[in-house]
């Protein structure tokens, strides 16, 4: 099986790096690159999940996908749109229905910033406005109920912006788990990678 991690707007697949690493058991884990795959098109929500279902529809395995944030708004897309592909999947800190006001005052804030600020965070200042513009309308609340595979919701406790979101994602999947990360915000991947660690591999030794 193959397991793939998808990391968040504004990380990189080394985002990834300890969480992966501080897993016990062997997995065969990838950890694609968003602003690689979408190889100079447009950087638009459509376009980013056109190249990543393509990723995914290219590997024969079954496929775990794990998504914090942007990768998890990816990861859920696909498994709606691609439901026997996907065996299982984890979704952290995400939003199944888009905050309008949320993002739009995160976009006045990318606005402000330097494009400095963007160097080391895969897409450029332009982007990240458009992306963001992009994503405002998605809403995936009359899908979550055809969901069938096993599902974990995770979200850093600190995460104020997504924990409620969260919650009612896990409660609107069938059978789908919800957990806590404690004392942490929302890259969780980043901040506490070996709870997540532990957290993942519970779940995926409780149904393999």
């Amino acid at each position: 099986m193959q397991y793939i991690f998808i990391h968040g707007l504004g990380q990189n697949p080394s985002s990834w790096d300890k969480t992966i690493s501080s897993i016990t058991e062997p997995i065969n884990a990838v950890c694609p690159n968003l602003s690689t795959l979408l190889n100079n098109k447009e950087v638009t929500y459509e376009n980013l999940y056109h190249v990543f279902s393509d990723y995914c529809n290219n590997i024969s395995e079954p496929l775990n996908l794990c998504g914090l944030s942007l990768g998890g708004i990816l990861a859920l897309n696909y498994t709606i749109n691609y439901p026997t592909k996907v065996k299982s999947l984890i979704l952290i800190g995400i939003q199944y229905e888009m905050p309008k006001t949320l993002l739009k005052l995160q976009n006045i804030i990318f606005q402000f910033m330097p494009k400095s600020a963007f160097k080391n965070m895969g897409f450029q200042k332009k982007d990240f406005i458009q992306l963001t513009n992009s994503m405002i309308n998605l809403n995936f609340s009359k899908k979550l109920k055809d969901i069938s595979c096993a599902t974990l919701v995770i979200c850093g406790e600190k995460d104020k912006a997504n924990r409620k979101a969260s919650k009612n994602l896990a409660e609107n999947i069938p059978g789908a788990k919800f957990q806590i990360v404690e004392n942490t915000n929302h890259e969780v991947n980043v901040e506490s990678p070996q709870e997540l660690a532990s957290q993942l591999e519970t779940f995926y030794q409780l149904y393999y």
